[in-house]
């Protein structure tokens, strides 16, 4: 299968409001429409997670960035610019969430996202249109799937479809940074 069909059929099952599991700019990660909240509810059943604890979502641009965030502060920008190609992952949390699955932003109003520059899940991202959830490839409370051979069975049952791009790889891979920038400028860094 060519990554073309791989992105065509991740997309089309997101669009009828199903759950995929892919390679990310991290580690794999299980994904849906991150403004479907039905799809958001599915994800945290998968992982069997306390809704509670939001998830975060990927974007491919600035420009889609700035639709699920109401004030992006001029640190984000500062700090995104600083984020070069080669640059370790990070997500940024953000302050006034919108046009997003309300069981997706955090109950202070935040959501975790971040502009990924990996081929695949760009790629994925720009032909959906829209965000999408990025939360790792495991059951909550068990190690994230640094490839897809480290992914439990019982996942892959779970989704609705399996994306086949980098399923052979076997380099590590290491979930993203997390820095909560708050509305005021205040920098947080939640993981390095």
């Amino acid at each position: 299968m060519t990554r073309e069909e791989d992105i065509r059929k991740a997309v089309e099952t997101m669009r009828q409001g199903g759950v995929i599991l892919y390679p990310t700019d991290t580690v794999w990660g299980i994904g849906c429409d991150a403004t479907n909240a039905e799809a958001v509810k599915r994800v945290y059943e998968i992982k069997q997670r306390d809704d509670s604890k939001a998830l975060i979502c990927l974007v491919d641009s600035d420009a889609r960035l700035q639709r699920y965030v109401r004030n992006v502060p001029d640190v984000a920008w500062q700090l995104i610019d600083s984020l070069k190609e080669g640059a370790k992952p990070t997500t940024l949390i953000l302050d006034g969430a919108v046009n997003l699955a309300p069981n997706l932003i955090a109950e202070d109003g935040s959501i975790g996202i971040r502009i990924t520059q990996e081929p695949f899940s760009r790629e994925l991202c720009y032909r959906f249109q829209k965000a999408i959830v990025s939360t790792s490839a495991n059951i909550s409370g068990e190690p994230a799937a640094q490839n897809y051979r480290d992914i439990d069975p019982l996942l892959i049952e779970k989704v609705d479809y399996v994306c086949w791009s980098r399923r052979q790889e076997h380099q590590p891979h290491a979930p993203s940074s997390i820095i909560r920038l708050g509305s005021g400028g205040e920098v947080t860094i939640i993981r390095k």
